[in-house]
C-alpha cells in the first residue's frame, strides 16, 4: 500500500517538468509569433521641416489604429477643399484666431473629410494642429502625407509642368512612354500635374531626382547664353 502511494508520488513529480516545460514551449511560440507579425510604423522615406514631422506623426498613428488608408483618403478630401476655396489657407493662418475659433474650423474641416476618418484619428491630428498653432501647413501637411503612402505603395512621384493644363489623353500618354524608359527605374509611375506659366511652352517632367527640361523658357535661356558667351 505504501509502495504503490510511494510510486504515484514519484510519478506526479516526473511529470511535472514535462508539463512546466510544454507551458514555457507555448509561452515561446507565442512571443515568437507576437513578434514576427508585429507592423512597421515607421515611415517608409525620411521627411524634412515642420510639415514633414506633422505626416510623419499622422502616418504612424494611422497605421498603429489601422487607419492608414482611410486617413490618406480624408486628407485628399481635405487637399481639394483647400484647392477650391482660395481664401481657406488664409483664414487657417490667421494669428487672431482665439480658442473658440480653431474648434469651429476643426469641426467644419471634419465635416469635410468625406466620412473617411477611422477612430478620429484626422480629428485627433487636426485638434493638434490647431492647439500648436499650426493649421495653416495643413495644405502642405497634406501634400507630403501624400508623399508617404506612394512611397509606401513603391510608386514613384512624375510631376509633369506645363504652361497650360494639359488633358488626359496627353498625361496619359507621357506616363506610357517614361513608363517604358529608365528614368521609371521600374517603379509604378504617379502622375502630378502642375501649371505654371513662367516656363512659356514646352514641359518639364519631374522623375525623382531627375529632370528633363523640354520647356519654350529653358531653350530661350541658352540660346541667351550662348549669345551672351559669344559676345
Amino acid at each position: 500500500m505504501l509502495l504503490a502511494m510511494y510510486s504515484r508520488r514519484l510519478a506526479c513529480t516526473a511529470a511535472r517538468p514535462a508539463t512546466t516545460q510544454k507551458y514555457r514551449t507555448v509561452a515561446n511560440g507565442v512571443r515568437r509569433y507576437a513578434q514576427a507579425t508585429q507592423i512597421d510604423t515607421k515611415p517608409p522615406i525620411p521627411l524634412y521641416g515642420i510639415d514633414g514631422t506633422y505626416a510623419s506623426a499622422l502616418y504612424t498613428a494611422a497605421v498603429k489604429t489601422s487607419a492608414l488608408e482611410s486617413t490618406s483618403r480624408a486628407l485628399t478630401s481635405l487637399s481639394e477643399v483647400l484647392k477650391k476655396d482660395a481664401k481657406l489657407p488664409a483664414i487657417l493662418s490667421a494669428p487672431s484666431l482665439t480658442s473658440e475659433d480653431k474648434s469651429q474650423i476643426v469641426q467644419e474641416l471634419q465635416k469635410h473629410t468625406g466620412g473617411a476618418d477611422k477612430g478620429d484619428t484626422v480629428k485627433n491630428f487636426l485638434q493638434t494642429l490647431a492647439d500648436n498653432n499650426r493649421l495653416g501647413i495643413l495644405g502642405s501637411v497634406c501634400e507630403k502625407f501624400t508623399d508617404l503612402m506612394g512611397a509606401a505603395k513603391g510608386e514613384l512621384d512624375m510631376i509633369v509642368t506645363s504652361a497650360a493644363r494639359l488633358d488626359p489623353k496627353t498625361l496619359q500618354r507621357l506616363e506610357t512612354a517614361v513608363s517604358k524608359s529608365e528614368y521609371s527605374q521600374g517603379k509604378k509611375l504617379k502622375v502630378v500635374p502642375k501649371v505654371n506659366p513662367d516656363i512659356v511652352g514646352g514641359l518639364v517632367v519631374e522623375i525623382g531626382d531627375r529632370t528633363i527640361d523640354l520647356s519654350v523658357s529653358s531653350k530661350v535661356s541658352k540660346m541667351n547664353k550662348l549669345l551672351t558667351d559669344a559676345l
